[in-house]
């Protein structure tokens, strides 16, 4: 009871932080969660992996010798996937915390994944927050955006979910969407004053995710890319570095474990989970109301760092699930950045590389 209570206060608090509607957090303490032994497995570094009696909370370590995961025992065709996730504090700069859902160790050249990456920084700066969507293996087509965050994710933990659906993904920090993705946005795509719909329909086509995926959680060295496109690397004589995850949840329909994985998503078995999915999507945390919307629009007003439906040096014709706001459009440089974060600059920063996918 006191935990809940905790949990309950901390959303509250970070409803308030952010200026946000407060409401759009309803439903998620509802959801069931599962323990370690119940929902996952270790996926490398166990060394570095330790657990809770209880079996509800692990942490994963990165040091010298190892960084650490685990791994889903089943994949899962669309679902609810959720995490309470404290990150280390300190010189973090080079480390990448990620949770993610991904089909990469089946499919290689047609993989999936939706993450959650977590980028450290150095001493006194603050993490950075990427989300990515890839469908297909459109590796080469990175749909990243950062964002800062409004508190600070190494003094407490913090809720961190990936609602995945046939039609849409949605990502959510403390039960607040952050960002959306519609697989078809009829017509949806410009948004000239913020409110009305223009434009033409437009499909993400084979580039949505939409074979089975396992969660994923893993810590590890990001140096080449993480801080700074790779200026700033871990130094592990300010480690090891342990990152904490409860509240674990994995609210979908599991895929067959007796049938071949490669086949899942087609026919009967994506059948077998519509029921499911429909009752998934009429979850009230699932119900993406007027004031869901806006307060996923003061989010990201006031948070976001970088989005690739702003970066025309990259994409000159915007991705099709991006809502491009001309109002919004002049508070970002061509190349995707925040003026906010950079208006001390007088030239650009180095344009972004591609960015990783979760490892």
């Amino acid at each position: 009871m006191a935990a809940a209570a905790a949990t309950l206060l901390l959303l509250f608090a970070s409803c308030m932080h952010a200026a946000v509607f407060c409401a759009a957090a309803a439903g998620f303490d509802e959801v069931p969660t599962v323990t370690f032994d119940e929902g996952f497995a270790p996926l490398f570094g166990e060394s570095n992996m330790g657990r809770s009696s209880s079996g509800d909370a692990v942490s994963i370590t990165l040091d010298r010798s190892t960084g650490s995961g685990f791994i889903s025992k089943h994949y899962y065709h669309h679902g609810l996937f959720s995490a309470d996730v404290k990150l280390p504090a300190g010189h973090t700069a080079g480390v990448v915390v990620a949770f993610y859902l991904s089909n990469g160790d089946v499919f290689e050249a047609t993989h999936d994944e939706l993450d959650f990456e977590f980028l450290g920084n150095r001493a006194g700066h603050r993490w950075r927050m990427q989300t990515n969507v890839y469908g297909n293996g459109s590796t080469a087509t990175g749909r990243e955006e950062r964002y800062v965050l409004p508190f600070d994710p190494t003094a407490a933990k913090h809720r961190f979910s990936i609602l995945w659906s046939s039609s849409s993904v949605v990502f959510y920090v403390d039960g607040t969407p952050v960002r959306e993705a519609q697989r078809r946005r009829g017509r949806r795509r410009f948004v000239d004053d913020g409110v009305g719909p223009d434009g033409d329909g437009s499909d993400m086509g084979a580039d949505y995710p939409s074979k089975p995926m396992a969660v994923y959680v893993t810590i590890w060295d990001g140096s080449t890319w993480a801080t700074e496109n790779g200026k700033h690397t871990v130094d592990y004589a300010h480690g090891p570095f342990t990152a904490e995850f409860s509240g674990l949840v994995l609210r979908g329909c599991p895929a067959d474990a007796s049938a071949d994985i490669r086949q899942l998503h087609l026919g009967a078995s994506t059948q077998r989970c519509a029921a499911a999915e429909w009752e998934l999507m009429t979850a009230e945390y699932a119900v993406m109301t007027a004031r869901k919307r806006e307060a996923m629009r003061r989010f990201r007003r006031k948070q976001m760092v970088y989005t690739v439906c702003y970066d025309t040096d990259r994409y000159p014709a915007a991705l099709p699930e991006c809502e491009v706001n001309a109002a919004e459009r002049q508070m970002f440089e061509r190349w995707g950045e925040s003026k906010v974060s950079f208006r001390s600059r007088t030239t650009p920063p180095r344009p972004l590389v591609p960015m990783m996918q979760a490892d």
